[in-house]
Formats: C-alpha cells, sequence, structure tokens
C-alpha cells in the first residue's frame, strides 16, 4: 500500500509540474509574450497565491509539482516577506523575501559558477 501512496504522488506531481509546463508553452506559443515575462508571471502568481492564502493548500496537494517551479519561488519571497513584517515591521517587508529565498539563491549561483568551470560557456 505504501509504494500505491509513492506512486500517487509522483503521478500528481509529474501531472501539476506538467501543467504548469504546458501552460508556459501556451503563452509562449500562442501570444507574443517573451519566455523573460512568462517567468515573471509566474512568479507574481506565486507572490498572489501566497499573498492570499491559497498556495499552502496547492502546496499539500501538489508537493513539488507548485514548489520546485518559479511560482513556488514567488510564494517563498512572499512568504518570508509577510513573516518578516510580522516580527520587525515595514522594513521586514522588503527583508523577509530575500532571507527566506537566500540559501537558494546562493546554491543557483555557486552551481552555475561550478558548471562553467567544467563546460566551456560561449556567448552567441
Amino acid at each position: 500500500m505504501e509504494i500505491w501512496n509513492a506512486i500517487q504522488t509522483y503521478l500528481i506531481v509529474f501531472a501539476v509540474g506538467g501543467l504548469l509546463c504546458a501552460l508556459a508553452q501556451l503563452l509562449i506559443i500562442k501570444t507574443k509574450l517573451t519566455p523573460a515575462r512568462i517567468l515573471v508571471i509566474f512568479l507574481l502568481a506565486g507572490v498572489v497565491l501566497e499573498g492570499f492564502g491559497i498556495y499552502k493548500p496547492i502546496n499539500e496537494f501538489a508537493q513539488a509539482g507548485i514548489s520546485v517551479p518559479i511560482v513556488g519561488f514567488g510564494a517563498s519571497l512572499a512568504r518570508g516577506s509577510i513573516e518578516m513584517a510580522r516580527q520587525i515591521g515595514f522594513i521586514g517587508a522588503f527583508a523577509g523575501g530575500l532571507v527566506r529565498t537566500a540559501f537558494g539563491v546562493g546554491v543557483a549561483v555557486v552551481a552555475s559558477y561550478a558548471v562553467t568551470l567544467i563546460f566551456s560557456p560561449r556567448s552567441k
């Protein structure tokens, strides 16, 4: 029975993540939006979902399917800002998102630097 729960979780994560990717691809194909603008839309969607308290129930259902894409990063920024604003006031709203997401951003920067040492990147 436990294996079935794991398979079910993986299917849900794959389906939700796939739907987000399909939505982004549809926006690229059917609109004149650039990938950068779509990225910002998804980031802001995470902020809005977290701000209205909708992100947590979706995250409990979809897990990594919603938290790994950029939507999860936006929600983390909003959650950090909300928590710090409650703790230390207005200034916390600006610092909280940075504090909450600093580890992930730091890992991304170090990993991308390590990749540039292994491979030889060239600009087009």
